[in-house]
């Protein structure tokens, strides 16, 4: 990053942002003459000069037009690349606060939604927002919610009737949840209980494929998005309605409840060579009218895709706490495939999730980027990239993909309105790139400066954030906390 001025607070901007008084518009910060990709989708534009005051974008406009900048901090953007902040909308683990929010603002992951509502996680984000912790902005979920058997360690929230289904929503609204999330062995009438309740409520809900219903039913019931595509290959299958009616009569085993889960992956794992194109057409046209998006996390279907043996050697394991480096190794140990013949089973059943995320798009399916960060070898902010990489991988291209976690994702949120694209008006949350990502999304992660509520981190920042995180995660007492050993000992995806 190259200052050309610094101080002041820039006169000759003052007026651009309407109904703020110039005394509080805060810092203003020029980043001049850089290349836009805006998170709307339009292609790259080169000569843009966008003016930031304090936490809020006031000007994005050609670079031959922009005002003098008198005393504004000025950002050499000349062979550089800007676009919005990222957003990592499948997340763990927030209330580990020394290692994964700064790890998020880092990689240039400004938002998150946080998948696993609790106390601490709540209080982290009450400390983000007081400014007492940098992090990312968090839209935060319920707690998990469950049937009575579930594969989850404590806390889960239990449900085995209509009425505790509308209570846990009531209770978790009051708590300040900001949507429901749903686990695998919900049953039907709980979930039907909960969806109705949240919408009375003035809640979305949004979560993994409740094995005893179909999609098309969560998704007619009003499920914002499914998780992990798990199931997406049996309803694009000729199988379908065989393997539903399986899963249907087979019951949970409170002794053993891996047992079910195991069964419905080798029934999806299967279900690939069964694919029935005017079936998938139906199912996505479906889900597509009803307003439900799909959160493929392909980041964690590619560790669990592979042999264990692939990951541990990552440089990244640095930044991770030894406890949950440990609980790491054992449940993708227990996950990953060994043989052979499971090896390659699973990297067929990922080529065709790859391929209908594709199919996904074409039929005008919502698509959004999430990592499941804190799983086993998936990691906080970093982690967007390789999930980038995968998008493109599948078959969007690499502007397509940076707007599924931008201008997409904002509008998932309903934060279209203040987040996601750089325009006038909208939050300070930018990402100055040294090369390309339109030529080649890997270089997302070649950054040069993260803008976060307007405050700037540049290259000597983000050093020495994370030399502090890797110190806060190699000390004697580092401890990831209970709730995240239970979420990275089970070996699968939440």
């Amino acid at each position: 990053m190259r200052l050309l001025a610094a101080g002041g607070t820039g006169a000759a901007f003052a007026g651009l942002l309407p109904g703020t008084a110039d005394a509080d518009l805060g810092e203003i910060v020029v980043i001049a003459d850089v290349t836009l990709i805006d998170g709307t989708g339009a292609a790259p534009r080169p000569g843009v000069s966008v003016v930031l005051a304090g936490d809020r974008i006031v000007r994005v406009g050609d670079a031959a037009g922009l005002p003098e900048p008198g005393g504004a901090r000025v950002i050499d953007g000349r062979g550089k690349y800007l676009v919005p902040g990222l957003w990592d909308l499948h997340t763990h683990g927030a209330d580990l606060e020394e290692v994964v929010p700064p790890l998020h603002l880092v990689h240039g992951v400004t938002g998150v939604r946080e998948m696993w509502g609790y106390a601490e996680n709540r209080a982290t984000k009450a400390k983000i927002e007081r400014g007492e912790l940098p992090g990312p902005r968090m839209v935060l979920a319920s707690g998990i919610v469950d049937g009575p058997v579930t594969l989850l360690a404590p806390p889960v929230l239990h449900v085995s009737t209509a009425a505790e289904a509308r209570a846990v929503v009531r209770a978790e609204k009051a708590a300040g949840a900001e949507f429901v999330k749903t686990y695998s062995y919900l049953g039907p009438d709980a979930v039907r209980a909960l969806a109705d309740e949240a919408r009375a409520q003035g809640l979305r809900f949004a979560g993994h494929w409740p094995y005893k219903m179909s999609h098309l039913e969560v998704s007619d019931l009003g499920q914002h998005s499914l998780e992990h595509f798990f199931g997406v290959s049996v309803h694009c299958s000729s199988r379908r309605d065989e393997i539903l009616g399986r899963l249907a009569e087979t019951p949970y085993d409170p002794a053993a409840p891996r047992v079910f889960f195991d069964l419905a992956r080798r029934l999806e794992f299967e279900s690939v060579t069964a694919y029935d194109h005017g079936r998938a057409q139906a199912y996505f046209g479906r889900l597509r009218r009803n307003g439900t998006w799909h959160s493929p996390t392909l980041t964690i279907n590619r560790v669990v895709t592979q042999p264990a043996e692939t990951r541990q050697r990552d440089p990244r394991l640095k930044y991770v706490p030894a406890d949950v480096r440990e609980s790491w190794a054992k449940g993708i140990e227990r996950l990953a495939p060994k043989t052979p013949e499971d090896v390659a089973l699973q990297e067929r059943y990922y080529q065709e999730t790859l391929r209908l995320v594709g199919v996904a798009r074409d039929a005008g399916v919502g698509l959004v980027g999430g990592t499941d960060c804190l799983n086993p070898y998936t990691f906080p902010g970093s982690g967007l990239h390789e999930e980038l990489a995968f998008l493109v991988e599948a078959g969007l291209s690499p502007v397509q993909a940076l707007k599924t976690v931008t201008g997409d994702a904002a509008r998932f949120l309903g934060r279209e309105a203040t987040s996601g694209t750089v325009t006038v008006g909208k939050e300070a949350d930018l990402v100055l790139l040294d090369a390309n990502p339109a030529a080649d999304i890997r270089n997302v992660a070649k950054i040069d400066t993260v803008i976060t509520r307007g405050r700037i981190l540049d290259r000597a920042e983000r050093r020495r954030m994370l030399d502090a995180v890797e110190a806060a995660a190699n000390r004697p007492t580092a401890t990831a906390g209970a709730r995240i050993h239970s979420l990275a000992r089970r070996g699968c995806c939440c």
